[in-house]
C-alpha cells in the first residue's frame, strides 16, 4: 500500500514538472487574449493612434540622438562586458543569468558538486611540484623504420621535428652510455653512433659494432703435456646495436622484434656480468645502471613488438614480469602500456587494479591515468545515459561520478576531447609528449579512441559534458582547481615536438561569450544607424516607417481574421465585460 502510494505521489510530482515546462506557453496565450479583449476599455486603440501621430512629428534630429545614446549605452556594456571577461573569464550578464535566474526556472546547478572536490584539489595542488614545461618520453611511441619512416614513404612528409628527434638522442646518450664505454670498442662506436645526426650513419656505425664482435679470441688450454687445443670464444655482442637497428633500420614490426631478441641475449648477458660487479667501484655501478636501462629498454619494445602483432596477453604477461622484476623504475611509465593492452582486452577489473596503484595522489598525473578513469566510471552509466533524460530527474549518483571524473580529466589536459570525438584529424604521435599539452592528447587518442568508442555511449557522455567543463576551467591560466595550474609555455613547446602541417591546439582559450559579441554588434549597428540618420534624414523615416509597418502587419492581420471569425454579438459582450 505504501509502496503504491509512494509511486502515486512521484506520478503526480512528475506530472507538475512536465506541466510547468509548458504553463508558460499558455500563460503568454492567455495574456495576449485578455489584453485583446480589454483593448477598449484600455483605450489600446487610441493610445495606439496616439503614439503613431507623436512619431510622425518627430523630427530626424531625435532619432539621431536617440540610436547615438544606445550606441552609447551599448558600447559602455561593451567595455565593462569586456574587462569582466580578461579579468574572470566569464560574461558577466550570463553568469548572473546562470547564477540567479537558471534556478527560478528550474535549472541544475552543478557547480556545488564540482566545489566539493576544490578541498581535495588545493592538497593535490600543494602536494605537487612539478616543473612547468619538463617533456616526457612518449610511453607507446612508434619505431621510425617500421612505422614512421612508412609514413615519410607514403606521404612525403617528416612526422617527426628536429627537436623531438634530438630529445631522443640526448635519451639514448643518457640510457645507453657510460663512462667506461671507452674500454670496449664496440661501445665505444655506438657511443659515437647515438650523436649521429645522419640516420644511414647510425645504422652503419651499428653494423660496424656488431662486425668488431665477430673477431674471435683464442684461449691456449693445456691438457696434456705433449699437446694443446685452442677454445674458441665469442666476444658478446652488442645489445645497443641490435636496438638501433630494431628501431631504425628495421621496415616491419616483426624484423624489429627479431632483432630486439637478439638484443635481449647480448644484453641479458651484459646485465648479468655487471650484476655481478656493481659494488666493486663506481665504473662497475655506471656500468651496471646502463645495463639495467639497456635491458628494461629491450624487454619493454619486445612487449610492444607482441602488442603491435596481436598477442596482446603475450605482451601483457610481458609487462607485468618486468614490473615486477623492475619495480623502481617507475621513470619508464610501464604502467601506460599495461592499462592499454588491458583495454585492449577488455579486462575493466585488471584496468581498475592498475588504477588504484598508480593513480595516487603523491605520482604525476598523465592523460592516460585521468581520461582511463573517466572510461571506467563512464562505462557504468553510459549505455543508458540521455541529456533531456538527466535535466528532468537529475543525475544520478553514478553519472554524477562519471562526470566528476570527465569533468578532472579534461581540467587536467582539455585537448583531447576534440580527438576523440573526431572534431580534429588525429597525427601520428611524437617520441616526446609535454603532459596536459597537445603532444599528450594525441599520444593519448591514437591509442585509446578505439577503446572509447568500444564502450557504448561513452563518446556521447564525453560529448555532453567536455563543453561545460572546459568553460569551468580556472581563468586566468595561474589558478589552479583540481590540479596545479596550468603552464603557460605549453603552446610553445607542442610547436617545437609536433610537425608544421599540424595545428596545433592552444586551450584553455577562452572563446568570447555571446553577450559580448551581441553588444559588440549592437553597437556598432547603432553607431550606423545615428550617421546614417544625421546624413540622409529624410531616406531613413521612409524607413524607419516601412519597418515598423511591415513589422506589424502580422499582427494586424490576425486581428482582422479573429474579428471576421467570431460573431459580433459575442465580440460585442466580450468587450463590455
Amino acid at each position: 500500500m505504501a509502496e503504491a502510494a509512494t509511486g502515486f505521489l512521484e506520478q503526480l510530482k512528475s506530472c507538475i514538472v512536465w506541466s510547468w515546462t509548458y504553463l508558460w506557453t499558455v500563460w503568454f496565450f492567455i495574456v495576449l487574449f485578455l489584453v485583446y479583449i480589454l483593448r477598449v476599455p484600455l483605450k489600446i486603440n487610441d493610445n495606439l493612434s496616439t503614439v503613431s501621430m507623436f512619431l510622425n512629428t518627430l523630427t530626424p534630429k531625435f532619432y539621431v540622438a536617440l540610436t547615438g545614446t544606445s550606441s552609447l549605452i551599448s558600447g559602455l556594456i561593451l567595455i565593462f562586458e569586456w574587462w569582466y571577461f580578461r579579468k574572470y573569464g566569464t560574461s558577466f550578464i550570463e553568469q548572473v543569468s546562470v547564477s540567479h535566474l537558471r534556478p527560478l526556472l528550474g535549472g541544475v546547478d552543478n557547480n556545488s558538486s564540482n566545489n566539493s572536490n576544490s578541498s581535495n584539489g588545493d592538497s593535490d595542488s600543494n602536494r605537487q611540484s612539478v616543473s612547468e614545461c619538463k617533456v616526457w618520453r612518449n610511453p607507446l611511441n612508434l619505431f621510425r623504420g617500421a612505422e614512421y619512416n612508412r609514413y615519410t614513404w607514403v606521404t612525403g612528409r617528416e612526422p617527426l621535428t628536429y627537436y623531438d628527434m634530438n630529445l631522443s638522442a640526448q635519451d639514448h646518450q643518457t640510457f645507453f652510455t657510460c663512462d667506461s664505454d671507452h674500454l670496449r670498442p664496440a661501445d665505444a662506436i655506438m657511443q659515437k653512433a647515438w650523436r649521429e645526426r645522419n640516420p644511414q650513419a647510425r645504422i652503419s656505425a651499428a653494423h660496424e659494432a656488431l662486425e668488431i664482435n665477430e673477431i674471435r679470441s683464442r684461449v691456449e688450454v693445456p691438457l696434456i703435456a705433449s699437446s694443446t687445443i685452442w677454445e674458441i670464444k665469442l666476444l658478446p655482442k652488442c645489445a645497443t646495436a641490435y636496438i638501433l637497428l630494431a628501431e631504425e633500420e628495421a621496415t616491419t614490426i616483426a624484423e624489429a622484434e627479431k632483432l630486439f631478441k637478439q638484443a635481449l641475449k647480448a644484453g641479458d648477458g651484459c646485465y648479468r656480468r655487471s650484476q655481478q660487479l656493481q659494488h666493486h667501484g663506481s665504473q662497475y655501478e655506471a656500468q651496471h645502471r646502463r645495463d639495467t636501462n639497456v635491458l628494461v629498454y629491450i624487454k619493454r619494445r619486445l612487449a610492444m613488438c607482441a602488442r603491435r602483432l596481436g598477442r596482446t596477453r603475450e605482451a601483457v604477461k610481458m609487462m607485468r614480469d618486468l614490473m615486477k622484476e623492475f619495480p623502481l623504475l617507475s621513470m619508464f611509465n610501464i604502467h601506460e602500456n599495461l592499462l592499454e593492452a588491458l583495454l585492449e582486452l577488455q579486462a575493466y577489473a585488471d584496468v581498475q587494479a592498475v588504477l588504484a596503484k598508480y593513480d595516487d595522489i603523491s605520482l604525476p598525473k598523465s592523460a592516460t591515468i585521468c581520461y582511463t578513469a573517466a572510461l571506467l566510471k563512464a562505462r557504468a552509466v553510459s549505455d543508458k545515459f540521455s541529456p533531456e533524460a538527466a535535466s528532468r530527474r537529475g543525475l544520478s549518483t553514478a553519472e554524477m561520478n562519471a562526470v566528476e571524473a570527465i569533468h578532472r580529466a579534461v581540467e587536467f589536459n582539455p585537448h583531447v576531447p576534440k580527438y576523440l570525438l573526431e572534431m580534429k584529424s588525429l597525427i601520428l604521435p611524437p617520441e616526446h609528449i609535454l603532459k596536459r599539452g597537445d603532444s599528450e592528447a594525441i599520444a593519448y587518442a591514437f591509442f585509446h579512441l578505439a577503446h572509447w568508442k568500444r564502450v557504448e555511449g561513452a563518446l556521447n557522455l564525453l560529448h555532453c559534458t567536455w563543453e561545460g567543463t572546459f568553460r569551468m576551467i580556472p581563468y586566468p591560466l595561474e589558478k589552479g582547481h583540481l590540479f596545479y595550474p596550468y603552464p603557460i609555455c605549453t603552446e610553445t613547446a607542442d610547436r617545437e615536438l609536433l610537425p608544421s602541417f599540424h595545428e596545433v591546439s592552444v586551450y584553455p582559450k577562452k572563446e568570447l561569450p555571446f553577450f559580448i559579441l551581441f553588444t559588440a554588434g549592437l553597437c556598432s549597428f547603432t553607431a550606423m544607424l545615428a550617421l546614417l540618420t544625421h546624413q540622409f534624414p529624410e531616406l531613413m523615416g521612409v524607413f524607419a516607417k516601412a519597418f515598423l509597418s511591415t513589422l506589424f502587419a502580422p499582427l494586424n492581420f490576425v486581428m482582422e481574421k479573429v474579428e471576421s471569425v467570431l460573431p459580433s454579438s459575442l465580440w460585442h459582450q466580450l468587450t463590455r465585460i
